[in-house]
């Protein structure tokens, strides 16, 4: 499945943002969608994953200020971004992986957001 995630830009700490991710089929096709994160000089991780029925997983550092949701009928899975930390400063890529017709895990090209201190 094509990935294409949109919505980074630089903002302010405190600020929020929200990033889409359009696949380029039905995500329902998927057993798990996700954003993930990749600091400057880090390893990918994980920020949050919605899986096929909805039940939804943060990494302890975006919990309860992140929030993932979907929109079956646009295909697209967002993360809705509050008050933003420096820390939150990465390129973030949407994930989806599943076993449809054939295993897959696919990655979108990546959406930098800035956070400003």
């Amino acid at each position: 499945v094509q990935l294409v995630e949109s919505g980074g830009g630089l903002v302010q700490a405190g600020g929020s943002l929200r990033l889409s991710c359009v696949a380029s089929r039905s995500i329902q096709d998927s057993e798990s969608m996700g954003w993930y994160i990749q600091a400057p000089g880090k390893e990918r991780a994980l920020v949050a994953t919605i899986d096929r029925t909805g039940r939804e997983n943060y990494g302890d550092s975006v919990k309860g200020r992140f929030t993932i949701s979907r929109d079956v009928s646009k295909n697209t899975v967002y993360l809705q971004m509050r008050s933003l930390k420096p820390e939150d400063t990465g390129v973030y890529y949407c994930n989806a992986w599943g076993a449809k017709p054939q295993y897959f895990n696919d990655w979108g090209q990546g959406t930098q957001v800035t956070v400003s201190s």
